[in-house]
C-alpha cells in the first residue's frame, strides 16, 4: 500500500508500506477513505521529535471503512464507516475509566505519556494512518462508529479526529464561564475551532492572536474576532490589557512550541535542551487578568528555560495543559455537526491526493494559498 513516511528532516515521501495486519483480536484494519495534516505533524517535519525514525508512517486523523475485525470485535462490523480519533486507548484502565483516555496506562506500556498514532516510540510506536490502511487497536472503545442517518460530510468528519476535541476539551478544561473575554493565540484550525466553542458556549468577547495576516484574516471574518497581529502591533499586551480592562478571564494558548524562536531558542532547541518556543506562554501571561486562566493545548515537549513562573505564581494564574482526550468528546461533538450548531467547513481549505503528499506539506509548512487545514484522500 501507499503511506506518506517520514525521510528526515523537511522529508516527508509517499512510499510502498506492507498493508498492516491483524494482531489482536479487538484490533479491525481500517481502510482510509479521508486523512489529514495535523500542524502537529509539522514537528515531525521539522525534526523537532528525536525518537521519530527514518521511514515512520506518520498521521493520526483519518476517517474511513472497516476492512477487517479480530474475533474479539463486537461494536463495529465490516463496511462500517469509522472515524478514528487520535487517542489510542484501551477504555479498561484507571485513566480511561476517568475520561483521560489521552493517558491510556495499557496502550502504551513502556512509556509515561498517552499514545496516538504515527508519533514515534515516545507515543507507543503505532504507525500512522496517512497511509490506505490503518490498523486501529483496542477498537471496541476508541472508533467512533458513524450512523446510518449521518448528514456531516466526511471533512467535518475528519475534524472529529483530534481538531474539535482539542479545541473543545481546551474551552471545558479551562473552565470558562458564559460571559467571559476569552483570548486564543493561535488562529491554525484548532484555534479557529477554539474560537468558533468559546461563543457556542456564550463567551462575551473572543479576541484572535497570530503573525500570519490571512489567518487573521479568516478568523476575523468567520468567527467574528477582534484579530490582532504580534508582529506588527507594538505593545500588544499593554493594548489588550487596556482594550480588556485588565486582561482576559481565559487565555487559550492554540500554539505550542511551534512559535517563534528566538535565536537562543533556537540552538537550545537543536540541542535538545528546549522543546521549542516560550513566546507564546510569555504572552499569555501578559494578558491574562489577575486571578484567570491559562490553558495550553498547543504540544509543547522538555523542558524551558527562562519559564515565567513567578509572574503566574505573583498574580494568582491559574495554567492548565495538556493531551486532550478525543474519545468520550467525539458523540457530543458530532451532534453539534449533525444538528448544524457549530459550522466548521470554513477550517478545510485544500484536498489533494495522497500521492501529493509531499507537495501538501510544503505548502502547509510554508503557508502558501491561504492553507489552514490539509485534507489528504488516498
Amino acid at each position: 500500500m501507499k503511506a506518506v513516511t517520514y525521510q528526515g528532516f523537511m522529508d516527508m515521501k509517499v512510499k510502498d508500506v506492507q498493508v498492516p495486519v491483524i494482531q489482536n483480536p479487538d484490533d479491525i484494519i481500517v481502510k482510509v477513505t479521508h486523512a489529514s495534516i495535523c500542524g502537529s505533524d509539522l514537528h515531525f517535519y521539522h525534526g523537532m521529535i528525536p525518537s521519530l525514525e527514518k521511514g515512520s508512517i506518520i498521521g493520526h486523523e483519518a476517517i474511513g471503512i472497516v476492512e477487517e475485525v479480530g474475533t474479539g470485535i463486537t461494536k463495529v462490523a465490516k463496511g462500517d464507516k469509522v472515524v478514528i480519533p487520535y487517542n489510542i486507548a484501551c477504555g479498561v484502565c484507571e485513566n480511561c475509566r476517568n475520561k483521560l483516555e489521552s493517558q491510556c496506562k495499557i496502550a502504551n506500556s513502556e512509556g509515561e505519556i498517552g499514545a496516538c498514532y504515527g508519533c514515534s516510540r515516545l507515543y507507543g510506536d503505532y504507525s500512522g494512518s496517512q497511509a490506505e490502511f490503518v490498523r486501529v487497536p483496542f477498537a471496541n472503545f476508541t472508533p467512533f462508529k458513524v450512523p446510518d442517518s449521518n448528514q456531516v460530510t466526511d471533512e467535518e468528519l475528519l475534524l472529529l479526529c483530534d481538531a474539535l476535541p482539542t479545541a473543545y476539551w481546551g474551552i471545558t478544561q479551562s473552565g470558562m464561564k458564559k460571559g467571559d473575554t476569552v483570548i486564543v493565540i493561535g488562529c491554525g484550525p484548532i484555534g479557529l475551532l477554539t474560537q468558533k466553542l468559546a461563543w457556542l458556549k456564550g463567551a462575551k468577547r473572543v479576541i484572535a492572536v497570530d503573525r500570519i495576516p490571512y489567518r487573521i484574516d479568516h478568523s476575523v471574518k468567520w468567527n467574528n474576532t477582534e484579530g490582532f497581529n504580534i508582529d506588527t502591533q507594538e505593545l500588544l499586551s499593554e493594548m489588550i490589557r487596556e482594550l480588556t480592562n485588565g486582561g482576559a478571564d481565559v487565555v487559550i494558548d492554540c500554539v505550542g512550541m511551534s512559535g517563534k524562536m528566538t535565536a537562543i531558542e533556537m540552538v537550545e532547541t537543536a540541542l535538545q535542551l528546549q522543546g521549542g518556543a516560550l513566546g507564546t506562554i510569555e504572552f499569555a501571561s501578559q494578558v491574562v487578568k489577575i486571578g484567570g486562566t491559562i490553558q495550553l493545548i498547543g504540544i509543547y515537549g522538555l523542558r524551558y528555560n527562562q519559564f515565567p513562573l513567578g509572574d503566574l505564581f505573583a498574580r494568582n494564574i491559574s495554567l492548565k495543559m495538556g493531551l486532550a482526550p478525543a474519545v468520550h468528546n467525539m458523540p457530543t461533538l458530532y451532534h453539534l455537526l449533525q444538528n448544524d450548531e457549530l459550522n466548521t467547513k470554513d477550517v478545510i481549505t485544500h484536498t489533494f491526493p495522497l500521492s501529493e503528499a509531499e507537495h501538501a506539506y510544503r505548502i502547509f509548512n510554508r503557508r502558501k494559498q491561504k492553507c489552514l487545514k490539509i485534507i489528504l484522500k488516498p
